[in-house]
């Protein structure tokens, strides 16, 4: 009784202060996703004050927190929209790959940490947060943009190559040999195949199969059968986030509409759980003696990472605003990059620092990533911009002339 009152005094008064935090950043304008994190930090291991009852709650809450965030992005879009974006999304998958993850490898065949760590860091590095990034959307109002889409196949495409990396990255942390590591990346890519042809062959069959008309039913049902694929996705070791989203793409009309309206307070909830729970699970006390590293290789992923956007976005034709704001959004990493990290360190196999790096670069990338997407919203931004696309202008008029 007494450990259940702990844990009803810890998550109330830690609730109470999120809605505080989150008023706070509104009325000035700021994410309140920072805000948070920050107050994560401060009651998690190594903080001003330790909350430890709450823990466990804290940790289930993340997860659908995560999972939620990404059924309400799949019920923005339809089975035919996320094929289209699929297919033209595929070379931008590519060149972020190769801009995101050498990156991360690179340093850590630097520092001495050897190729498995390699490995290990340049898939953190390379995935970005879908929790994160839909939140970030969602604040801003951005989710009807013309860019949103783009965003939306770079994360796709990065999600469903994490179903095909974390089996990999697994079988190389343990050790096992060729045949257990082809098994288990064989089992990934049947389940993310099946789940798809499901997803895109049977949506409407599972739309009519739920009433819009009854909100509790379809509260339940949706809920439901979301945490039913995302965990049965998880099982067989692909992405849980992607079961949901496949989810999302999956219900359509009247019942994608009302499901929406439905989750949306039970999706704000629980990702503001998501991202206390990254700060509790960080001490504090680790981030200084990898704080440097961790910077450095922040700033230049974030340059690699907002480049891939821009890329994705000019290939796509929108316009340059939405162009920066494509690029600016995907920065933040998150849920999966902590899980790589996780990964490596239950393996000891590696590097032990890799953790604090891994969990500090995480960080920043988080914190600065809200602030950084709503650069493209300022005045002074868009100012330099008209003024960029003036002088691309007089370059354009006067190469003209000179051909002339």
């Amino acid at each position: 009784m007494h450990d259940f009152t702990s844990l009803l005094i810890e998550v109330g008064a830690l609730l109470f202060l999120l809605g505080l935090l989150g008023r706070l950043g509104r009325r000035v304008g700021l994410s309140p996703i920072p805000l948070y994190l920050l107050a994560g930090l401060a009651f998690g291991h190594g903080g001003v004050l330790e909350l430890s009852a709450s823990e466990e709650f804290f940790a289930i809450g993340a997860e659908i927190g995560v999972i939620l965030l990404l059924v309400m992005l799949g019920l923005e879009y339809s089975a035919d929209e996320l094929v289209g974006n699929l297919r033209s999304a595929a070379p931008a998958g590519l060149i972020d790959a190769v801009l995101n993850a050498l990156p991360g490898a690179a340093f850590a065949l630097l520092l001495g940490w050897g190729w498995v760590a390699a490995v290990v860091l340049g898939g953190i590095t390379w995935i970005s947060s879908s929790g994160v990034i839909a939140k970030i959307l969602a604040d801003l109002g951005r989710l009807g943009n013309r860019e949103t889409p783009v965003i939306l196949s770079v994360l796709v495409v990065e999600d469903l190559a994490m179903a095909f990396y974390l089996p990999l990255a697994t079988a190389l942390l343990a050790g096992v040999g060729l045949v257990k590591g082809g098994v288990a990346l064989g089992i990934a890519v049947l389940t993310v195949v099946t789940v798809l042809v499901v997803a895109l062959r049977y949506g409407n069959l599972i739309s009519k199969a739920m009433s819009a008309d009854n909100a509790e039913a379809l509260l339940l049902g949706v809920l439901g059968l979301t945490l039913l694929v995302a965990g049965v996705a998880a099982q067989l070791q692909v992405s849980a986030a992607v079961g949901a989203f496949l989810v999302g793409i999956a219900l359509s009309g009247p019942v994608a509409h009302h499901a929406t309206e439905l989750l949306s307070p039970l999706r704000d909830l629980f990702a503001a759980v998501f991202f206390v729970f990254f700060g509790l699970a960080t001490d504090p006390r680790h981030i200084p003696p990898v704080l440097l590293p961790a910077l450095l290789l922040a700033v230049v992923t974030m340059g690699t990472k907002t480049l891939t956007g821009y890329l994705a976005a000019r290939r796509a034709g929108i316009a340059e605003p939405g162009r920066w704001r494509t690029g600016l959004a995907l920065v933040p990493r998150g849920e999966f990059s902590i899980v790589i990290a996780g990964l490596a360190v239950s393996a000891g196999s590696v590097e032990p620092k890799l953790a604090a790096l891994a969990a500090t670069y995480v960080l920043i990338t988080v914190v600065t990533g809200p602030m950084l997407a709503r650069l493209p919203d300022f005045a002074w931004f868009k100012r330099w911009l008209r003024a960029r696309a003036a002088l691309q202008r007089a370059r354009t008029a006067a190469s003209t002339a000179d051909r002339a």
